[in-house]
């Protein structure tokens, strides 16, 4: 199942953009596109969700589960064998025993619900500065060449001159690297996600 955006159009509303009825569809799509290139950076869904994730168990007594903050595990597998004799505690997960298996390290399955219960506000306002860069480039122009990423790196006003360059970027929705470090910190990435429900 699909995440829902991480923000909407009612937040691009509020920041004083106005959405005509026939852009509705398309500002869809961007809102879409930038929370996807928002979660990857973060490595997590940000808001919340229940997933199904494998980790590689370990001598260990502790399991750290990835998706912070961990709200709730429904089920644990080690190696297709459920478990239930382990705890939730500060967002891992506590076995006496550990987490290998009879024949070295173990894989294990872990259904938990994870995520903000609000996308906070910072987020919310990057997604929708994303779509409003797509959406201005749209409209720049009407047959879609807007979207086509030309930036000016130089212009001259007596006998007019202007030069196009790329500064990197393929579109609104790539993020600039400091924003990439800053989700990755903050969220701190993830393992491997199997499936959302």
């Amino acid at each position: 199942m699909a995440l829902d955006p991480l923000a909407t159009q009612a937040d691009l509303e509020a920041r004083g953009l106005t959405v005509e009825a026939s852009e509705e569809a398309m500002v869809g799509v961007f809102l879409d596109v930038a929370s996807t290139a928002v979660r990857e950076a973060a490595g997590v869904p940000i808001s919340e969700t229940t997933s199904t994730i494998l980790l590689e168990g370990g001598p260990g007594q502790w399991l750290t589960l990835p998706g912070l903050p961990v709200s709730a595990v429904a089920s644990v597998e080690l190696d297709g064998v459920a478990l239930t004799d382990w705890r939730l505690r500060s967002q891992r997960l506590w076995r006496a025993v550990g987490w290998t298996g009879c024949d070295g390290p173990s894989e294990v399955e872990v259904v938990q619900t994870h995520g903000l219960a609000d996308v906070p506000s910072d987020i919310v306002d990057l997604v929708c500065r994303m779509v409003a860069g797509a959406l201005k480039a749209q409209r720049a122009e009407a047959d879609g060449t807007g979207l086509a990423t030309e930036v000016i790196t130089s212009e001259r006003i007596g006998d007019y001159a202007v030069t196009f360059g790329g500064d990197g970027r393929v579109s609104e929705m790539d993020l600039p690297q400091y924003w990439r470090e800053r989700l990755e910190a903050r969220f701190g990435g993830g393992a491997q996600l199997l499936r959302s429900r």
